[in-house]
């Protein structure tokens, strides 16, 4: 089972609960947000908006489905989808998209999925050192509307820092989706 820190006090200033999250991230910068989001008893979504402007930067969430389209000459990328009992990782390439019945399909060789646009709230473009090996990664994150990850984008996944063409996709992206 997880450790539980104490939940965050509701006697916080909106302020005292940014320094608050950030002081524990602080402790440990390569912890996966999950588990400190689960640890302080709050939604995911509200670590990296207590990073932003350090590690996390929110990109335009309306703009969410030209974000994916706009991974496809990415070459390959981890993928991870977490729920209440499971994360799954997929290491594949966005391509053929299509919009069937609200949703917005990837259907190429080696990843199919099928994102319900309506239930995202809020992306971001994160990079912190990875849980795995300290190495720098770079992701983005796409969040559902009760603040929990609906699914991350990995650049680069472990065993390497990021290769400089790599970190220029990254920067070039964040610039065109900048909220």
């Amino acid at each position: 089972m997880f450790t539980t820190l104490a939940p965050l006090s509701p006697d916080l200033t909106a302020d005292e609960r940014l320094d608050a999250i950030r002081e524990a991230y602080n402790e440990d910068r390569s912890q996966m947000t999950l588990m400190l989001a689960h640890k302080l008893r709050v939604p995911e979504v509200d670590i990296l908006r207590a990073l932003e402007g350090d590690t996390a930067r929110e990109l335009d969430g309306s703009r969410w489905e030209e974000i994916i389209r706009a991974f496809e000459p990415l070459d390959k990328v981890t993928v991870i989808v977490s729920n209440g009992a499971t994360t799954i990782e997929v290491f594949g390439q966005f391509g053929k998209f299509f919009n069937k019945d609200g949703f917005l399909n990837i259907r190429t060789d080696s990843l199919d999925m099928h994102i319900r646009g309506w239930e995202l709230a809020s992306v971001f473009a994160f990079r912190k050192p990875s849980h795995l090996d300290k190495h720098e990664s770079l992701s983005f994150q796409f969040f559902d509307k009760r603040g929990s990850a609906a699914f991350k984008v990995f650049i680069n996944f472990g065993g390497n820092d990021p290769s400089a063409e790599q970190k220029e996709s990254y920067d070039t992206l964040i610039e065109k989706f900048a909220k």
